[in-house]
């Protein structure tokens, strides 16, 4: 069942990476206390999440942050190494990037899609959601374009 308004994120170890290589985070800790936007694509380097999903947060993240946003996430089904590298390759510094490497998170809230037949297996729909001390105040999921997880529509629901 996928994660509505009102849920409260699983918790869930996924990884991020820190300044000794991958580390594990917990969802539940990333999430406790905090208002977190968090937005998810199909995979990093890919051509809409790098032309146009992750570009919009990367220009609109001051005035995000500056909403009450204590923390911006990005995460992916791509190992924390990739999720290193694009969060470097697009100026991405103030994100907390999320390597869902096992879709284990992606799969906890119902979000996981089959892309095996592009050769990408088991990957997350793009979505947003806002999250207030670990519980969903938005989630906006697109089956097509970001217009359900712009920068700017999650600017719209803050």
């Amino acid at each position: 069942m996928t994660l509505t308004v009102g849920d409260k994120i699983p918790d869930v170890t996924i990884k991020t990476n820190g300044p000794d290589g991958p580390q594990d985070i917990s969802t539940g800790e990333l999430f406790a206390g905090k208002r977190v936007v968090l937005f998810a694509v199909p995979g990093a380097f890919t051509p809409g999440c790098s032309n146009t999903h992750m570009p919009g947060f990367v220009i609109k993240a001051d005035e995000i942050l500056a909403k009450g946003v204590d923390t911006i996430a990005c995460m992916a089904v791509n190992d924390a190494f990739v999720l290193d590298a694009w969060q470097k390759h697009q100026n991405a510094e103030a994100f907390t990037m999320l390597a869902d490497g096992n879709a284990e998170f992606t799969k906890a809230i119902g979000t996981e899609m089959d892309a095996s037949g592009g050769g990408m297996g088991i990957r997350s729909k793009r979505f947003a959601l806002i999250a207030n001390d670990g519980v969903v105040e938005y989630m906006g999921i697109d089956a097509k374009g970001v217009e359900q997880s712009s920068a700017e529509t999650v600017l719209a629901q803050l």
